[in-house]
Formats: structure tokens, sequence, C-alpha cells
């Protein structure tokens, strides 16, 4: 405990520092804007960063990127309860019931509650992930080679299973993944593969270029299909702060989405779009007066803005302990450690304490500025949706192209963003989901290594998987995770 306490104050003494609060603010602020503006997301916008990051300090550039992450948790609930216009995935619940509030003079209320709610539960995650991801890393360095593969199989598996949509697009999605990520030098033997003898290709396909274009260039494209349409006129504001009542009935619909959130958001592929239709779930079976949801029941505005927001925390669990990226959001993040040489799992704390307690700490500070930020400024947020979206497509497409070739001053990196910014687009009009792929890049080296070293260790016998506790219990609860969808279903797995 007192290791913790000396940690969260070296970590303020370094989130503090003007540069660090700088971009603490910088991040939550786009995070906000990008929240607020329906289809560019933190995922795009947390992308265009990494060629800028490159060129700050680590611990000022991961600051700013996990701004932006949970930043826009807060921004999606302003145009979702007003307009009902969800900003943000995670935000498609609060149309719920935030809207019917808001044509009913409520939308004041709403908007307090989102925000109270967003940061009562953001910092509880906060907390949590203070106090917890120390113990979780100390255990992470009992993890060897067999037990990281068969928790990056469960982490695969988990994905697929929740990413929505056909499982078995999200299985091939996620197969392509694994394809590129097999590109360059073999990561054991360091003898080219799949290079086609370009030099290009011996360093593999780069991750910038890769999620660039996938989110953001295919945004960009999807956007030009869809014809604009002027927003609707405001629904009046009266009075902001809510009554004595609505603090009674939020609050626990508050704790309890808080703790929803961040223990869902600490599993692979949850995101923070689940916890929010769980948390709403939870509290819709728990109300006495079910009736009243999708009626403009508070707790119905309460409960999934404090899980989404407390699940962006949960999420950072496993990317700080174990080095594992839970959603493409946290994907971008470890992209961000890994351009500056820094790799986030069991010895960070250890090896640069700087990183961990600074962005562990500027999420409390982060945090109060969202709230400072969000109540005041409600219709300078609105008033971004009334841009029409044709007017964005030109300067982020500028942006994107000249960020991808400003990592590395190659000209090839832009036709590979542009390469995947075609194939994003294909996949959304097919309905293929893009998390699985961004996700299976990112950790198949990671698997193919600790796979191949476990064989290495067991002199090629899969059954190091079955003698290990920790990997045997994860195979396990891969199995419980494929089972049961075929037990649900009567036999018939589902599509």
């Amino acid at each position: 405990m007192t290791e913790i306490l000396d940690g969260i104050v070296y970590g303020f003494s370094v989130s503090l520092s003007p540069g660090n609060l700088l971009a603490c603010f910088i991040g939550v602020l786009m995070g906000t804007i990008v929240g607020v503006l329906p289809g560019i997301g933190p995922i795009v916008t947390m992308s265009l960063l990494l060629p800028i990051i490159m060129r700050i300090d680590a611990t000022t550039g991961i600051i700013a990127m996990a701004g932006v992450f949970y930043g826009a948790m807060y921004g999606g609930s302003t145009t979702s309860i007003l307009l009902n216009l969800p900003g943000e995935a995670a935000s498609v619940v609060t149309c719920l019931d935030g809207h019917e509030m808001a044509k009913r003079g409520r939308a004041g209320p709403a908007l307090a509650i989102a925000a109270i709610g967003s940061f009562v539960a953001g910092t509880l995650g906060v907390v949590l992930l203070t106090f917890l991801a120390p113990p979780f890393a100390t255990m992470a360095l009992a993890v060897g080679p067999p037990e990281l593969t068969a928790i990056l199989v469960l982490s695969f598996i988990i994905v697929m299973q929740f990413s929505g949509g056909s499982r078995v697009r999200a299985a091939a999605a996620a197969f392509l993944g694994f394809l590129l990520a097999s590109i360059g030098l073999d990561p054991v033997e360091a003898s080219p593969r799949f290079t086609f003898n370009t030099y290009t290709l011996l360093d593999g396909i780069g991750f910038g270029p890769l999620v660039i274009g996938l989110f953001g260039v295919a945004e960009m494209l999807s956007n030009l299909d869809t014809r604009w349409r002027p927003v609707a006129a405001l629904p009046p504001i009266h009075g902001l702060w809510p009554t004595a009542d609505d603090l009674r009935t939020a609050a626990p619909a508050i704790a309890r989405g808080g703790l929803i959130g961040f223990f869902l958001g600490i599993l692979p592929g949850m995101g923070a779009s689940i916890p929010a239709f769980v948390s709403y779930s939870v509290e819709r079976r728990l109300s006495k007066h079910p009736e009243r949801f999708g009626q403009g029941a508070i707790e119905g505005v309460a409960a999934p803005e404090s899980a989404n927001n407390a699940a962006t925390a949960g999420n950072l669990v496993p990317l700080l302990t174990l080095g594992i990226a839970p959603s493409a959001a946290t994907a971008i993040l470890m992209a961000g450690f890994l351009t500056h040489g820094v790799t986030p799992g069991p010895l960070l704390i250890q090896e640069r304490p700087e990183i961990f307690w600074g962005v562990v700490t500027s999420m409390y500070t982060g945090n109060v500025i969202l709230l400072i930020l969000n109540l005041p400024l409600v219709a300078v947020w609105v008033r971004l949706l009334m841009i029409p979206q044709v007017y964005l497509v030109p300067p982020v497409l500028l942006v994107c192209a000249v960020g991808t070739y400003s990592v590395a001053t190659n000209p090839w990196d832009v036709v590979v963003m542009a390469a995947f910014g075609i194939l994003g687009y294909v996949m959304r009009k097919l309905d293929f989901p893009p998390v699985p792929l961004v996700l299976a890049f990112v950790l198949g080296r990671i698997f193919e290594e600790a796979l191949r070293q476990s064989l290495s260790m067991s002199l090629g016998s899969f059954t190091i998987f079955l003698t290990r506790p920790i990997a045997l219990v994860m195979l396990l609860a891969t199995l419980a995770v494929l089972v049961l969808p075929l037990v649900s279903t009567r036999g018939r797995w589902p599509r």
C-alpha cells in the first residue's frame, strides 16, 4: 500500500507538470469533440496522433492519447441526449432515455446526470486501476510463454464472439490480421517471410498506415456515401442541476454502472459499448418500475454513461500489466508505447514508473477537466454538428496522408494507407468488423513468439499447456466461450 501511495504522489508530480497538463487538456478536448461528431471517434483521432507523439516525450504523448480515449465517452452523451445522435457507439444506449428526457423538457438534468455519472464512475475506475494494476503486474511476472499463449487464445475468441455481427466474418478478419502480422522477418529465425524480395516489407507492414487507412480513410469514404442532413433544432435546456430526488435515484445506478463497466472493461473484446448495454439491462431488471425505461428514466442515463467511462479505465488494466490490448483503441495506445520503444506489461512500473504513474494520475485530472468542459459548453459542442460532413473529408484525408508519410518519410506508406482505406471501406460494406483484424495484427507476432517459445520449452509437445495451471484455466475458459453459444442455440452455431 505504501508503494502505491508513493507511486500516486510521484505520478501527480509528473502529470501536473505544465507540458503534461497541457497534453491532458488537449487530449480530453479533442476526445470531447470527436465524441460529439458522429463517425470520427477516438480510434481515428488516436491513430492520427501517432506521427505526432513520436516527436515528443513518451509520457506526454501517451497522456494526450489516453485523454482522447476516455474524453470521447463524455462527448458522445451530449448529442445522444439533445439530438438522439450518438457520437460514440458506447453512447447508443444513452439515447433511449436521455432523448426522451430532453423531449419532456428535462434536457438539463439529463446532461448533468450524464456528466456527474461520467465523472464519478470514471474516477472510480481510475481509483480501481490505481490500486489493482500494481498487484496485477506483480502476478503477471509469473506468466510465462505458455500462459501468455493461452491468454491470447482466450482474447482472440472473446473478441470474435463479442465483436458484433457474424462470428464467421469476425474470424475471417482476425485471420487476415494474423497473415498481415506474419509479413517481414521471422521473429525467431530472422528469415524474410512474404516480403516479395522488397526492402519495404522487411520490417513488415507499419501499424500507422494500417490503422489510419482502416479507420480514418475508410470512415471518410463511408461519410461520402451518406447524404448530410442539417441537425434538428435543439430542445430547450432549463436548469442544468438535477433535483435531490434525481440524485437519490441515480446514485445507485452510477455506483453499479461504474463497477460493471470497470470489471467488464478488463475483459478482452468488451470495449465500452457492451458494459453500457449490460449496465442498462441490470438497472432495468433491478428497478421496481421497469416500464419507465425508454420513457425518460434518469437511471437509464446514469447507468450506461457511468459504465462506458469506467470501462475505459478497465481497458487499461490488461494493457499496462500484461501488454495485451483488449480493444482497438487500446491497441492504438499500445502502438503509442511501442513507437517510443516502451513495452507495456508487468515490468512497466519498475522500468518506466514516470509513464505508468503519470498516465494513471493524469486520468484524475482529465476527469475534472471534462466535468468543467462539458456542461458550460453544451451549445458549442452541438454546433459542431452543423458542419456538413463533406467539408470534413478533405482536411481529414490530408492529415491522414501527411501523418502517415511523416512517420518514416516513406511514400510507400501512403500507398499502403490508401490500400487499407479501400479495404476498410469494402469491409464496412460487407459487414466485416475491422476490430478483430487490428487486434490480431497487433497481438499476432506476440502470440507467435509465445507459442514458439512454449513449444521450444516442451520440445514440441502441446501438453505443456495442460500441465501449467494458469494456461489450463485459460484454455478451459476458451472452451466455455466457444461452447456456451452452441448450448444456448440448441446445437446450432450462431452466425
